[in-house]
Order: structure tokens, then C-alpha cells, then sequence
């Protein structure tokens, strides 16, 4: 029997051990999409406790809670910080053979060097353990990032966000780290969702550009695109909960826009028709600036509409969405090759339904110079978790190059969540020391190192070129 989370944890054979020892384990950290907030990052934010920091605004947890019974006012409620915390650690336990199990514990040890087994016997005593470490002026926003050995962090923003603290953190001279932003501009593209014409409206005003034509709207959004760029933005990000492609023109795309922002309803075609038109421009502009492109498929966001009412969307009430992808897909990256303005993409579908889908996809657009050009992107939300990393990886290195992955991001609002890249880089490990304790690959550690070493961080350096 081994011993629970030992420096083995994960690592089955000889092989894995010696890879992630020697080539995984000190490797630094890009995270190239995750939803930190720039300004807590520019400020140093501390936290008065551990509810604050571990529980506030994860609906991970939430989710836990909620199906282990606890009352939402120890959730997301009024109850006191300690009390919230008592009623997460009643539900730990209940966790077993859910990722959030291990994660807790990696993050206890691995930040605050607490190895108690969290539960409601041991809660207070973690609590005053976690809590003096988190006052004493050494576990704000950027020490937890520091201590993680985090090199780049590619924030999500919205293109008519300011970019204050972004700016504020490039003049920084104290902190190493590059904080950039991301380009994410799915209230554009959403031109059915209530607030679309004062986003416009909005993306009028941070511009300078007036908008009253759809020409004037793409000038705006190549406008901010640029901004972006100039603060060292290298990639975008898009929601794409159902995948929609149509081939038309700017024309009929044009038509539809005038009705969105004059109040009329649009119809599922003719929003068919803007996003497409929408997507190949705001692609070209990518490519032109050697950006990479995500598309993250296939949520299926907040299906309780009488918690959405009570607390607004990321609460923990999505799900995986279904429905026709490959060849909307496959027409949109068909588009930009055509155009010879094809991104950088990374795919990404909450659905691993569709593994096989995106892994075939990709194999149809690479090239161009770029190693692994169209990637698989790594497992996403509900299946970062052992079953649903490895089925990822064993798809791309069935359909593709596994040794170009470009690797792990947190895809967290928590300063904490760095830990899953040690997680996600312990099954890569294992995964290929399994190939090589079953003969399928020779045991040859200068080039398995290698392999190893570029998806954890490597590959990604190289992706989005950054220095």
C-alpha cells in the first residue's frame, strides 16, 4: 500500500519517478488563460483568512457543497468566514476520488507546508495553522504567484476593459513576472444577449471610433486588438458554447449588425451569418500579429435560472454542452487557410465527447513553420482531473505530436490553483513511463527529458514567443 500523497503520488513506474524528479518537478510555469484579476495582482492583495482565499468565487467547491447538502448561506451566504471553512471541511472527506481532494491537499502542503488530512476533526487546526502564514505579509496575490515559479500569466479580458493595471504592472520593476493580457470578446459576438448596444456603445467610447455601421465596428475592434498588442497581449480567447459557421458575405453580416444594435431581433441564422463574417475578420487580425486564437467549445452555462437570478453566472451551475462541431469547425479554419490567415488556435470542448472531433481537426490545418500550429487544448473545467488529462493526452498522441503539447493552464480565479500544474505534470510523467515500462517507446532519457520538459514549459515559450 503506498502512503497517501507521497513524493510518488501518481508516479506508478521507475521511469515516471526519474522524469519528473529530473525534468518536470522545477520546471517553470506559463499560464497562458486563466480569470486572475490584474488589479489584485498590481496591489499585492492579502487574504484575512483561508475561506477568503480558497473558497470565495471557487464554484468548484461550491458544487461539492451544495451536492454534500450544506445550506447555501455557508456557501456563498452570510455565515461567517470560519463557519463556511468548518463546512467545507465536513465535505473534503465526501470528495474522495473527485480531483478537489487531492487539490486541497496539494494546495495545504505545497503553499503552507500543513500536512493534516483536512476534515471536520482537523478543521480548526488548520484554520489558525493556514491563517498565521496567510497574516504574515508573505502569501499576497504576487508572493503565491512568485512561490509557484510562474513566468507568464495571460489574463482574460474584455476588449473594452482600460488595461490600467496592466500598464501599471509593465512599468513595475519589482516583480519579474509578465502579466498580459487576453483579447476575449464574446459580448460582440453575442449579439442576441441583453447589453450588446451598450457594449457597443462602450467599445464606441475606449476607442474613439464612432460606430455606426458594422465597417465602423471591426475598425473598432482592430483598434483595441492593437491596444492590446502594444501592452503585450498575444492571445485571444472566445466562449463558444455552440459552434455556428455559415458561408456568406460582409454584406449579410453587415445587415445583421444594423439590426442588433437598432434593437430588432436576430434571428438564429442571421446570428449565424454576423458571427462568421465576425470570427474570419477578428482571425486575420491574429494571424497578422502572429497571435494564437482559442476557442473554448461546448459549455452549457447556467442552467438554474432561479440560482442565476440570485447570484448572476459563474456560480457553479454549467454544464457540458453537445451539439454540431466538426463541420462549423472545420469551415471556419477552412476560411482563414483559405484567406491564408489562419491563427495560431488552440481548441479547446468542455465535451470529451469530442477528443477525437478536435484531435482529427487540428491534423487538417497544420503547417506554416509552426511545431503544433493547431493544438488540442488541454483538458478543460470539469475534465482537469486524471481521467480527463489522460484522456486528452492519449487522444492528441493517437491522432498527432504529443510531444509539441504546449501544456497546462490553471483556467482559475484562485492565487492558489498552481498546483495542478505539479498534478497535470505528474500523469504526463507517468503516461510516458508507462509507454516506456511496456516497450512501446525505448528508454532513451535525453529525449524523453526533453519531450517533458517542452510541455511543461517549453513548447508554450516557443508557441507564443515569449522571451
Amino acid at each position: 500500500m503506498k502512503k497517501f500523497m507521497d513524493d510518488n503520488f501518481l508516479l506508478s513506474t521507475n521511469t515516471a519517478i526519474e522524469l519528473y524528479n529530473n525534468y518536470a518537478k522545477d520546471m517553470p510555469i506559463i499560464d497562458y488563460h486563466c480569470h486572475l484579476i490584474p488589479k489584485e495582482i498590481y496591489e499585492n492583495k492579502t487574504f484575512q483568512n483561508v475561506t477568503e482565499a480558497w473558497l470565495y468565487g471557487d464554484h468548484y467547491k461550491w458544487r461539492a457543497m451544495r451536492a454534500n447538502g450544506v445550506e447555501e448561506d455557508y456557501i456563498t451566504g452570510g455565515a461567517s468566514d470560519y463557519d463556511k471553512f468548518i463546512a467545507w471541511s465536513k465535505t473534503v472527506p465526501m470528495t474522495i476520488g473527485n480531483p478537489l481532494y487531492n487539490w486541497t491537499h496539494l494546495e495545504l502542503r505545497r503553499y503552507f507546508d500543513v500536512h493534516d488530512i483536512l476534515n471536520e476533526s482537523t478543521a480548526h487546526e488548520v484554520w489558525e495553522k493556514v491563517n498565521a502564514k496567510l497574516t504574515n505579509g508573505e502569501f499576497g496575490a504576487r508572493d503565491l504567484i512568485t512561490k509557484s515559479n510562474v513566468k507568464v500569466v495571460c489574463t482574460t479580458d474584455d476588449p473594452t476593459d482600460s488595461l490600467e493595471y496592466h500598464q501599471k504592472l509593465k512599468e513595475e520593476s519589482n516583480f519579474d513576472v509578465k502579466v498580459l493580457p487576453s483579447f476575449r470578446p464574446d459580448k460582440g459576438l453575442e449579439i442576441n444577449q441583453e447589453g450588446f448596444i451598450q457594449w457597443v456603445k462602450k467599445l464606441e467610447e475606449v476607442s474613439g471610433i464612432e460606430i455606426s455601421t458594422y465597417d465602423h465596428f471591426l475598425a473598432a475592434l482592430e483598434n483595441r486588438i492593437e491596444f492590446f498588442h502594444s501592452l503585450g497581449g498575444r492571445v485571444s480567447d472566445h466562449a463558444l458554447n455552440t459552434m455556428m459557421y455559415v458561408k456568406t458575405t460582409k454584406e449579410n453580416a453587415a445587415a445583421v449588425f444594423a439590426k442588433g444594435i437598432n434593437g430588432e431581433v436576430v434571428t438564429v441564422e442571421e446570428e449565424k451569418i454576423y458571427k462568421s463574417i465576425t470570427l474570419e475578420f477578428l482571425g486575420q487580425q491574429y494571424a497578422k500579429l502572429d497571435w494564437a486564437m482559442q476557442f473554448h467549445i461546448h459549455a452549457l452555462r447556467n442552467n438554474n435560472s432561479r440560482m442565476f437570478q440570485q447570484l448572476g453566472p459563474d456560480t457553479g451551475y454549467d454544464s457540458i454542452n453537445d451539439g454540431e462541431l466538426a463541420k462549423p469547425l472545420n469551415q471556419l479554419l477552412d476560411a482563414l487557410e483559405q484567406k491564408n490567415a489562419l491563427p495560431k488556435t488552440i481548441l479547446y470542448s468542455l465535451n470529451p465527447n469530442d477528443n477525437y472531433i478536435l484531435g482529427t481537426t487540428i491534423g487538417n490545418f497544420q503547417g506554416g513553420g509552426y511545431p503544433g500550429k493547431i493544438q488540442l487544448g488541454t483538458a478543460w473545467w470539469f475534465n482537469d482531473q486524471k481521467d480527463g488529462m489522460l484522456d486528452q493526452m492519449k487522444a492528441l498522441a493517437n491522432l498527432g505530436l504529443f510531444s509539441r503539447f504546449i501544456g497546462m493552464l490553471t483556467d482559475s480565479r484562485s492565487f492558489l490553483s498552481y498546483t495542478r500544474h505539479e498534478y497535470f505534470r505528474r500523469l504526463v510523467c507517468d503516461l510516458i513511463g508507462s509507454w516506456v515500462e511496456n516497450g512501446e517507446v525505448p528508454y532513451d532519457m535525453e529525449l524523453l527529458g526533453e519531450i517533458v520538459q517542452g510541455i511543461c514549459y517549453e513548447n508554450a515559450k516557443d508557441y507564443f514567443n515569449f522571451q
